[in-house]
């Protein structure tokens, strides 16, 4: 680590801080994040069906997630997860884009996309927050701004 000399430790308040550059793995992993976001976006994922024929979600830390699978084994493996392995689940296929894009704001509340719930550290979560969901309703846009986002 770099020591600071005295004298430049010191910064006038009339000088903006300059950040620190990211380290080299923080960059990666926003790439590759970023990658995946956007496979995400254009490729049709399966999203079960309840009762009512509304997307199966599950509620987590003030948030609801949109259960989303990549493909009939990973659904599989999140029905013998719950123990439901045994009946037939309907579901309806999404491109992710209209998923984050119509499907995440429709819900009303925080709402973000869990894909592959199940299936270990192969399982993905896209919360709603600026750059994966709408603006309008990520939760980490600016204060006071609330009022606007459909209910």
């Amino acid at each position: 680590m770099c020591e600071v000399p005295p004298d430049v430790a010191e910064v006038s308040p009339e000088v903006p801080a300059v950040a620190a550059p990211e380290p080299d793995d923080v960059r990666r992993r926003r790439r590759e994040f970023a990658a995946l976001l956007g496979e995400f976006r254009r490729t049709a994922v399966l999203v079960p069906l309840d009762a009512d024929e509304l997307p199966l979600t599950a509620d987590q830390g003030g948030i609801r997630w949109i259960l989303a699978f990549s493909n009939e084994p990973a659904l599989a493996r999140f029905a013998v997860a719950r123990g439901e392995g045994d009946r037939e689940w309907a579901y309806q296929r999404v491109l992710g884009a209209r998923l984050l894009d119509a499907g995440v704001p429709a819900v009303g509340v925080p709402c973000g996309v869990a894909l592959d719930a199940a299936s270990g550290d192969q399982g993905v979560l896209f919360p709603p927050v600026m750059g994966i969901v709408p603006d309008a309703v990520a939760v980490d846009r600016a204060a006071g701004t609330r009022e606007d986002v459909p209910r």
